[in-house]
């Protein structure tokens, strides 16, 4: 099927919104393809469900992770008006705390929890965390697609990078991290901008700049952050030479056998520990893998960005964003987001980003709406009563059916059993930490660190072992 490029663009927020929320089911399948390292047994599950055309996603049967969770948090606070920077920070602060009420047997990373509990969103400069070198997760970038959609065209770079930056490091307080924000928001605005998918490499490799002036005009932690700001950029400048699109010129460059197996392999080679897609630079680089490579079919797109052996759903959810930004919902089987847990409230989040994209297209400029541009981010005052008006959350959408966590979590467990007797387990430590199964599983993925710095000649990180009883992010 030819996907067509003029699609309604209130169709294409909607999807942008709505088939996050599936790609992020679809990679998770209640943790069982989360957290197996063989896309090859994955496919043949798949196989034996009848393929994707015959899933229907359900909110018992595919429900959404912690990732589609924080990511509603994430537009909730974007859909509301405010007076200052300060106002908007505090209240993604309060969302994302907020969140974390609603992650039983969605395996929440633990860098995200421990996070958000440090979160004070009712106290000046709350919405702050210290400097973290185990940072680097994907946790930001998984949640940022929505800032694309906030901040969709050109003239909006310098929101989308303050807003992103900010969002994430309110978790992930690493370049690795909060940088994996950036290029997921991005990269949703190059979607709606119809840019050519080639180009979006160099455009957030010339943008870099940008963003580091941004973290040296905040003055916060700036030495720290420039310390470990070389590893994304060299990931991400071996990457674009590696298939050809530097320049962003040229059509990419595929090995002339890219299957299942050949994904997995290099997937896994540009990860930070093996995993691949767990980072903050290598999930939205999987997804914009998978981008430039599908044929065009959904069915392809969802192969090489849901079902693999990395962090699956992570990968999945920005690039299905960004199909649906795109394209709309054109070629995606109805049965596959019809019944998505979440959907109506994506919907609605949808339609109030793109009426607030539009009011801004035809009456730009209005203080009220885009206060968020002026140079208040050094402001003291959180306008705290207005605020607390803003804060309440929304009630949860009706559609949704309730999750039990015990059910999820032994379904996670027996798919990583299931897939664990096909392959090799990655490096495995007697210390565990106690808690949730999923929790758990994420953390065993964090072997290694970046401990010091990464130069930002060559993007070395110095790294240094861990025992994954303690929260060690490489993760989420």
């Amino acid at each position: 099927m030819e996907l067509e490029l003029e699609v309604d663009m209130k169709k294409r927020y909607e999807a942008c919104m709505v088939l996050s929320g599936v790609g992020d089911a679809l990679g998770f399948k209640r943790g069982e393809w989360e957290f197996c390292h063989s896309g090859e047994q994955i496919h043949d599950e798949l196989k034996e469900l009848g393929g994707l055309e015959n899933i229907i996603v359900t909110p018992k049967g595919w429900p959404v992770s912690d990732d589609t969770v924080m990511h509603i948090a994430t537009a909730n606070a974007l859909v509301i008006n405010y007076k200052s920077d300060d106002e908007l920070f505090a209240s993604l602060a309060h969302e994302y705390k907020e969140c974390m009420k609603d992650m039983s047997g969605r395996s929440p990373g633990p860098t995200c929890m421990n996070s958000c509990h440090m979160l004070k969103p009712n106290v000046p400069g709350g919405y702050r965390i210290p400097f973290d070198l185990r940072g680097g997760g994907c946790g930001a970038a998984m949640r940022a697609m929505c800032i694309g959609l906030r901040y969709p065209r050109e003239d909006d770079i310098g929101d989308l990078i303050k807003v992103s930056v900010e969002s994430g490091r309110m978790t992930h307080n690493h370049p690795t991290g909060y940088l994996g924000s950036f290029a997921a928001a991005l990269f949703t605005a190059y979607s709606i901008q119809s840019k050519k998918i080639r180009e979006w490499g160099k455009g957030m490799m010339d943008l870099l700049p940008k963003v580091q002036d941004y973290v040296k005009l905040v003055n916060i932690d700036v030495e720290k952050n420039l310390e470990a700001w070389g590893y994304f950029k060299t990931q991400w400048e071996k990457y674009l030479a590696e298939r050809g699109i530097t320049e962003g010129d040229s059509d990419p460059t595929f090995p002339a056998i890219y299957k299942i197996k050949e994904r997995d392999e290099f997937y896994k080679s540009v990860s930070f520990a093996g995993w691949g897609g767990a980072s903050g630079h290598d999930a939205p680089m999987i997804a914009y893998d998978a981008l430039l490579s599908y044929d065009g079919r959904w069915e392809d797109l969802c192969s090489r960005s849901m079902f693999h052996g990395g962090d699956s759903d992570s990968t999945g959810v920005i690039a299905a964003a960004c199909y649906g930004a795109m394209f709309g919902f054109q070629g995606v089987p109805e049965n596959n987001y019809a019944r998505l847990e979440k959907k109506e409230k994506l919907m609605k989040l949808a339609k109030k980003l793109f009426d607030i994209k539009q009011r801004k297209h035809n009456t730009e400029p209005r203080q009220d709406e885009d206060s968020v541009g002026n140079d208040s981010r050094h402001s003291s005052e959180t306008g705290e009563a207005n605020l607390q008006s803003k804060l309440k959350p929304e009630e949860p959408a009706n559609d949704d059916e309730p999750l039990k966590g015990n059910e999820s979590n032994t379904q996670a467990e027996f798919g990583k059993n299931e897939c664990e007797k096909n392959i090799k387990k990655l490096k495995t430590s007697s210390q565990d930490t106690p808690g949730d199964e999923n929790v758990n599983k994420k953390q065993e993925h964090q072997d290694t660190n970046i401990n010091k710095s990464e130069t930002e000649n060559n993007g070395t990180a110095a790294t240094e072992v861990t025992p994954r009883g303690k929260v060690n992010e490489t993760g989420v």
